[in-house]
């Protein structure tokens, strides 16, 4: 069996360092914004020649505390993709805001940034953009539109570490920056964890006071705040895998060249433009027999997975918020899409034995 994601054999390569930064931790005494966390939110933010990194709980606390920073008014209307994981939107209800869904490119899965001008109306005061399976959006008219109607604009990056749009990083367009750290995402620690990153110091100044009860210092709080920390021990393991993530991603690259060139021409594949580094945190195909073909390729020992099965307007949390709308491209992709194992935990053997096996449905 090939399995999707084996996260046991992914990290067996950096376990002698996590053992050791375990011990260090444990030893210490300090498990709570101690010292590891510092080096990894300085690490982070140099990969990113960012100024500031907030290590956060999660990446779904990430989008909450960006969008909390900004200090909206509440009700307030934020554009967001209508083909993203769910926590997207619900980062924005959590705010206190209210999901305005665009459509995708059906080519990218990302953003149409032909469509966001007519979503937009005097309420709206954000955008929340999703750099989705790992490709950056189309940053450059965003961007235009962002400027031309004074918008902010969060990055959610949860899937796109290490991602560039002309040579520019994701997470470093707009005013922040919200990554996940899942333990699947290309940046995964052993556990849940998250960060914000930016460059503007009010912004961090009160990401770092939201993140802790609203405190600067213990027991005074001057903010309504929250328990949103990230640990001592999933930074200093994050610490550890951040020195090669750029080695991890160029595997995921090596790997889904050999889809690339392999696939015969029954699957819809990722788009590939050369003002894009993918990382490829997801290798998606599309095919309009999408259950068939995932079935097929389980009884054949392919292990798969569908991002996602259902889009976030069809979920049953969103009856209020979007009954009666229609979102054709986002059901499209939605009802066809596939994806492919593509991991750094994955040989090149084992894509060459995926292709051989898909390459065969009928």
């Amino acid at each position: 069996m090939i399995p999707y994601e084996n996260l046991k054999r992914l990290n067996e390569s950096f376990e002698p360092e996590l053992r050791t930064a375990f011990e260090e931790v444990l030893q210490s005494g300090h498990y709570i914004l101690g010292h590891q966390l510092e080096l990894f939110e300085a690490d982070f933010a140099t990969f990113h020649s960012v100024k500031h990194c907030i290590g956060v709980s999660n990446g779904l606390d990430a989008i909450i505390l960006a969008l909390r920073a900004l200090g909206l008014p509440e009700g307030s209307e934020v554009i967001v993709p209508s083909n993203t994981y769910i926590a997207t939107v619900l980062a924005v209800i959590s705010a206190g805001l209210k999901p305005v869904l665009v459509e995708p490119d059906v080519r990218t899965y990302n953003i149409d940034p032909a469509k966001i001008e007519a979503a937009i109306t005097p309420s709206t005061k954000a955008m929340v953009v999703v750099h989705l399976y790992g490709k950056v959006c189309d940053m450059d008219p965003i961007l235009e539109i962002k400027k031309k109607y004074g918008l902010y604009l969060v990055e959610d990056c949860a899937q796109a570490h290490g991602a560039t749009y002309k040579n520019k990083l994701a997470g470093t367009f707009g005013e922040m920056g919200a990554f996940s750290f899942y333990p699947t995402k290309n940046l995964g620690a052993l556990g849940d964890a998250g960060a914000v990153i930016c460059n503007d110091a009010t912004l961090d100044h009160s990401l770092r006071q939201l993140r802790n009860y609203g405190s600067d210092r213990k027991y005074y709080n001057d903010v309504v705040g929250y328990n949103n920390r990230l640990d001592e021990m999933q930074a200093a393991f994050l610490r550890i895998k951040l020195r090669k993530l750029n080695d991890m991603n160029r595997h995921r690259n090596l790997l889904a060249a050999k889809y690339r060139a392999g696939l015969n021409s029954q699957f819809i594949q990722p788009v590939n433009d050369k003002d894009h580094y993918d990382v490829f945190h997801i290798f998606n195909i599309r095919h309009s027999r999408r259950d068939e073909l995932q079935q097929y390729l389980q009884q054949n020992g392919v292990g798969t997975v569908i991002h996602y099965p259902v889009p976030p307007y069809r979920q049953k949390a969103m009856t209020e918020y979007y009954t009666g709308m229609d979102f054709p491209i986002a059901d499209e992709i939605h009802q066809t899409t596939l994806s492919l194992p593509c991991s750094f935990c994955h040989k090149e053997e084992e894509i060459d034995e995926v292709i051989a096996i898909i390459n065969q449905f009928e």
